[in-house]
């Protein structure tokens, strides 16, 4: 059989999990209460049964630090990472269609995908992987696979699968259902013959080019011109930004598996959730007697059937029920339970307002590590800069700001104007207006600083980079 390549989807906002999820730190990145992240996860379960040594990635652009670092945290055995690198979101069929051609140009056509979004949750690898080879067997035969998961209720925010015919180790599909309504959803789970539909899939790369150049030759062709015009060098990837936009913006289940005329469902046999709400995400930590789920430190009075998360600070709940309660240092979340679908509005919200915290948490990741902001006023702003071992900042200059540097922990390499110099614990250094300076970590452990600002405008429009190690000028 031939060699099988996890493909890792890992895109989205995760806007149901505002505040924690958000734009610049989505969903796969978030920590659990085991302190694993979902990404993470998803790369031990793609590596446990992947019989090649290469997991490719499809991400954004301004992930790529991330999933690298995550990568390196995570990653139970070396690997080839491989990420394909989007500058803009354009659905999974674009995605998938466009990591097919890259796996069958250096791999052959009979290499097999086993395709993974980055934000499910399984906690039976074994199971999983019982499952997985029975797909594998049908996508030897040219089928697309898809897994279906056994509905515990009647879900209206899925889609569904309806099974036809028994095949080896799973079933023909006689169609995919859009998400139904509560009665339709009743029927469904009634006739057993349904499960929902977890975007999951394993093919050879020929067989879904060859179904994609069927059932959508546009979506093919577009990929392939995105592929033409984008250099390829190393295993990052990034896509020539006109030639991606140009693709269509639709699901591989409408593009493809839809349409298609060999498509087979495996039932699952392995544990699923999406994490799809605070509720999914609730589940994951033990209730008190009065059925409370505390991530945090929190205190609760005459209250039962809350989930309350906090980052640092103490919560106290008096007279409440059934509420979700997150605190995120920089916002606050207060849900009813059955009502914790809607948080999504609360972000759409944000971003007509523009508001940073649909973007931004306090923290802010960096290719080189990140930043906490600790103060926020209209005279000065206060950060805790963290840099990781071998982490550069750009060199660049402000227009508009001073800042002074005080080490706390760590070594320095520091530059301003033309001086350079070595800053040890309890140093610091004074860095004008409108001038070039640049920091740098060259120890072997992180580097935490106080960055304090002063000027007129604090905003990170005012960085004019001249050179950046991470090719962001």
């Amino acid at each position: 059989m031939s060699s099988l390549i996890p493909v890792i989807l890992s895109g989205g906002a995760g806007t149901r999990l505002w505040p924690v999820s958000r734009r610049a730190f989505p969903k796969p990145f978030m920590r659990l209460p085991n302190g694993a992240s979902l990404l993470g996860l998803t790369l031990q379960r793609a590596l446990a049964v992947a019989d090649a040594d290469e997991v490719v990635t499809v991400t954004g652009f301004d992930y790529r630090f991330l999933t690298a670092d995550e990568y390196a945290r995570g990653a139970p055995r070396p690997f080839r990472s491989r990420l394909l690198l989007e500058p803009a979101g354009r659905n999974t069929a674009p995605a998938i269609v466009l990591a097919a051609l890259d796996i069958a140009e250096r791999h052959g056509e009979d290499a097999q995908l086993l395709v993974l979004p980055a934000d499910h949750l399984v906690h039976d690898v074994n199971a999983f992987a019982k499952d997985v080879a029975a797909a594998r067997a049908l996508a030897a035969q040219g089928y697309l696979v898809t897994f279906g998961i056994a509905p515990s209720a009647p879900e209206t925010g899925f889609g569904y699968i309806r099974a036809g015919t028994a095949i080896d180790g799973g079933f023909a599909i006689d169609a995919f259902v859009e998400k139904p309504d509560l009665a339709t959803a009743q029927s469904y789970l009634a006739a057993g013959n349904y499960t929902w539909n977890a975007g999951m899939f394993c093919f050879s790369a020929g067989a879904l080019l060859a179904a994609a150049a069927a059932t959508c030759p546009e979506v093919l062709a577009a990929a392939r011109a995105c592929l033409a015009t984008t250099a390829r060098e190393g295993d990052a990837v990034s896509f020539d930004k006109p030639a991606f936009l140009a693709q269509p913006d639709i699901s591989i289940d409408y593009a493809v598996m839809e349409r298609a005329s060999r498509r087979a469902v495996v039932p699952a046999h392995f544990d699923w959730s999406d994490i799809g709400s605070w509720n999914a995400l609730g589940e994951l930590t033990a209730p008190d007697a009065a059925g409370n789920r505390v991530q945090g430190e929190a205190i609760v009075v005459e209250g039962g059937g809350n989930f309350i998360q906090s980052e640092g600070r103490l919560i106290a709940a008096v007279g409440v029920n059934d509420l979700v309660i997150v605190d995120a240092g920089d916002a606050v979340l207060v849900a009813d339970r059955t009502k914790v679908q809607a948080v999504r509005e609360v972000v759409d919200t944000l971003r007509r307002r523009d508001h940073y915290a649909a973007l931004h948490h306090l923290t802010v990741h960096r290719p080189w590590g990140s930043y906490t902001v600790l103060e926020d006023a209209a005279d000065c702003k206060v950060k805790r800069l963290t840099v990781k071992p071998g982490g550069v900042l750009s060199l660049q200059r402000h227009q508009r700001r001073s800042e002074h540097w005080t080490v706390v922990q760590g070594t320095a390499k520091v530059r301003v104007g033309e001086e350079e110099m070595l800053l040890e614990r309890n140093q610091s250094t004074y860095i004008p207006m409108n001038t070039l300076h640049r920091l740098e970590n060259p120890g072997d452990c992180d580097l935490h600083l106080i960055e304090t600002q002063c000027g007129d405008y604090f905003g990170e429009d005012d960085i004019e980079r001249l050179e950046d190690v991470y090719g962001r000028c």
